[in-house]
């Protein structure tokens, strides 16, 4: 179908090789190039189209954007003018970021404005909610850790995006990495107001937002990078509830709205949450990353907590006593808890890094010892479901060796774990998020892997005979000597990943599976 963008044409649909409108006569090919296939959304400024670019070969999709405003009054016009040109100058300056659509086009004509964009092809967060439920604690903290880089990517730029919301936020759908659209909202060149060099103000002429996830002083005309905090704030509240905040009681004397009664998370979580959604902005986080910080800490509170009653050690890294002043001879040398806290993950995160060296001196003598494998069988065991994931969300990564057979892990997230020679054989691992994660040598006999994503994940030497891998996003895996024989991988995206052709020749594949030099299988397999 080619669609006639006219306004007040009766009848927009026409053929697809249609060139002119049959009902209106108007030319339907938008600069000769852009083929309107269907609307989109239409508002007070004007529409968007899907379209497609029937100058590159494949004519690959695309979205349109016209600024159709709906009244003659001049300030409204140049308003809305002033909107259009401005988000095509921020795409055009922040559309480098993979989680972020790249501007194509941006042209006048007929006294009209167009802006072409990539199509973003997915669901978004709304929808998502809507058809799959809920999230838990575990899914909203995995999308913060994968939204937030992306906040504090455009606010580096000095960039204030203004409408964040569910509605704007787009799991992409080949690779399920959230996308954020809709930049008609976004403040750019925020100024620094003379009577506070610290304040982050940015006055823009426009009231913009959505009521609801739009702080106040974004709604009075003030919006700062911590109103992009609270939106994503308000995003998280209604991920775990389903319900909009419109429709979510609030304090009648500060406007704060009432949600803790409504979701249950851990204490630690929701006051991450109660400090993004503070209605004061002067303590609401105001950069992106100190959530991230205090998302990181979190997994070592409890650990943590009886050793950071206590004064930092010495340099001493023998086991001997400081030579340290203590804390009551000298008290100017105690470390803040954050530095204290920061220090020790530094630390863990060096052990696990390098496994080669992790046991040394006493540890050392234990690899080598018939105790330290008394050890290691101590620490195997029978997870269930929900202890594996409730080890995930406290920050344990290791799964190494674990026997996890025929668990239900629907939909969950172990992203950057590892499961190197554990046994997951018929585990339901739909739709699981196992990015970046070892699983060199695992049992993934038979396991359902449908809709997973792998990428970039290590796969080497592990039994996938059987799997069902079905639309599995395998872009940049490592499945060297992999045992893929019988694995089902119709629709799976193979870009860049390590694996022989002998290997491929024994999985079932089909005319949608995406090969490693990212071409569409030829052949089709049944067996």
């Amino acid at each position: 179908m080619t669609y006639c963008i006219k306004t007040g044409c009766l009848d927009p649909k026409n053929d697809n090789a249609a060139r002119f409108c049959k009902s209106c006569g108007s030319k339907l090919w938008i600069r000769d190039r852009y083929r309107v296939i269907g609307a989109l959304g239409r508002g007070g400024f004007g529409a968007t189209f899907l379209a497609r670019d029937q100058r590159l070969p494949g004519y690959p999709a695309c979205v349109i954007k016209q600024l159709r405003p709906t009244t003659d009054v001049p300030n409204l016009l140049d308003m809305a003018r002033n909107l259009f040109q401005r988000e095509a100058k921020i795409l055009g300056k922040i559309g480098n970021h993979p989680q972020l659509p790249r501007l194509l086009d941006y042209f006048e004509m007929a006294k009209e404005f167009y802006l072409v964009q990539e199509y973003v092809s997915g669901s978004t967060l709304q929808k998502e909610v809507k058809e799959s439920g809920l999230f838990t604690e575990v899914s909203v903290k995995q999308f913060l850790k994968e939204i937030l880089p992306v906040i504090q990517y455009i606010h580096s730029h000095k960039i204030i995006h203004r409408d964040i919301k569910p509605a704007n936020l787009i799991r992409r759908e080949q690779d399920q990495q959230l996308v954020m659209i809709d930049f008609g909202a976004v403040k750019d060149k925020v100024s620094q107001p003379t009577v506070d060099p610290t304040d982050q103000a940015a006055l823009t002429a426009y009231a913009i937002g959505t009521p609801g996830y739009a702080p106040p002083e974004q709604m009075a005309m003030r919006p700062v990078y911590a109103s992009d905090l609270y939106a994503i704030g308000v995003t998280c509240i209604y991920l775990l509830t389903g319900i909009p905040p419109k429709d979510l009681p609030y304090n009648a004397q500060t406007g704060e709205l009432l949600w803790q009664e409504r979701i249950s998370v851990s204490s630690h979580f929701s006051q991450v949450l109660v400090k993004m959604l503070d209605i004061s902005v002067h303590k609401r986080y105001q950069m992106a990353e100190e959530i991230i910080r205090d998302l990181e800490v979190e997994p070592y509170l409890d650990s943590l907590a009886q050793n950071l009653s206590f004064a930092t050690p010495g340099p001493d890294t023998n086991n001997q006593p400081s030579t340290q002043p203590t804390k009551s001879t000298q008290p100017t040398t105690r470390t803040s808890r954050s530095a204290r806290i920061a220090a020790t993950i530094r630390a863990r995160k060096e052990r696990r890094l390098n496994n080669s060296t992790h046991y040394k001196g006493k540890e050392r003598r234990l690899n080598s010892s018939t105790h330290y494998k008394g050890v290691e069988r101590r620490r195997r065991k029978k997870y269930t479901a929900q202890s594996l994931i409730d080890a995930y969300a406290k920050g344990y990564r290791d799964f190494s060796d674990q026997i996890l057979t025929q668990l239900d892990l629907y939909k969950q997230t172990f992203a950057d774990a590892r499961f190197a020679k554990a046994n997951l054989r018929e585990a339901n691992l739909t739709s699981v998020d196992l990015s970046n994660t070892n699983l060199g040598q695992a049992n993934l006999t038979r396991a359902i892997l449908k809709n997973a994503k792998l990428v970039s994940a290590y796969l080497a030497d592990a039994n996938l005979e059987g799997a069902d891998l079905r639309g599995a996003n395998l872009s940049k895996a490592n499945l060297d000597s992999a045992k893929l024989d019988g694995a089902n991988l119709c629709g799976a995206n193979l870009t860049g990943a390590t694996l022989s052709d002998a290997q491929l020749a024994t999985a079932l594949t089909n005319w949608s599976t995406i090969q490693v030099d990212g071409r569409r299988s030829l052949l089709q397999k049944i067996f």
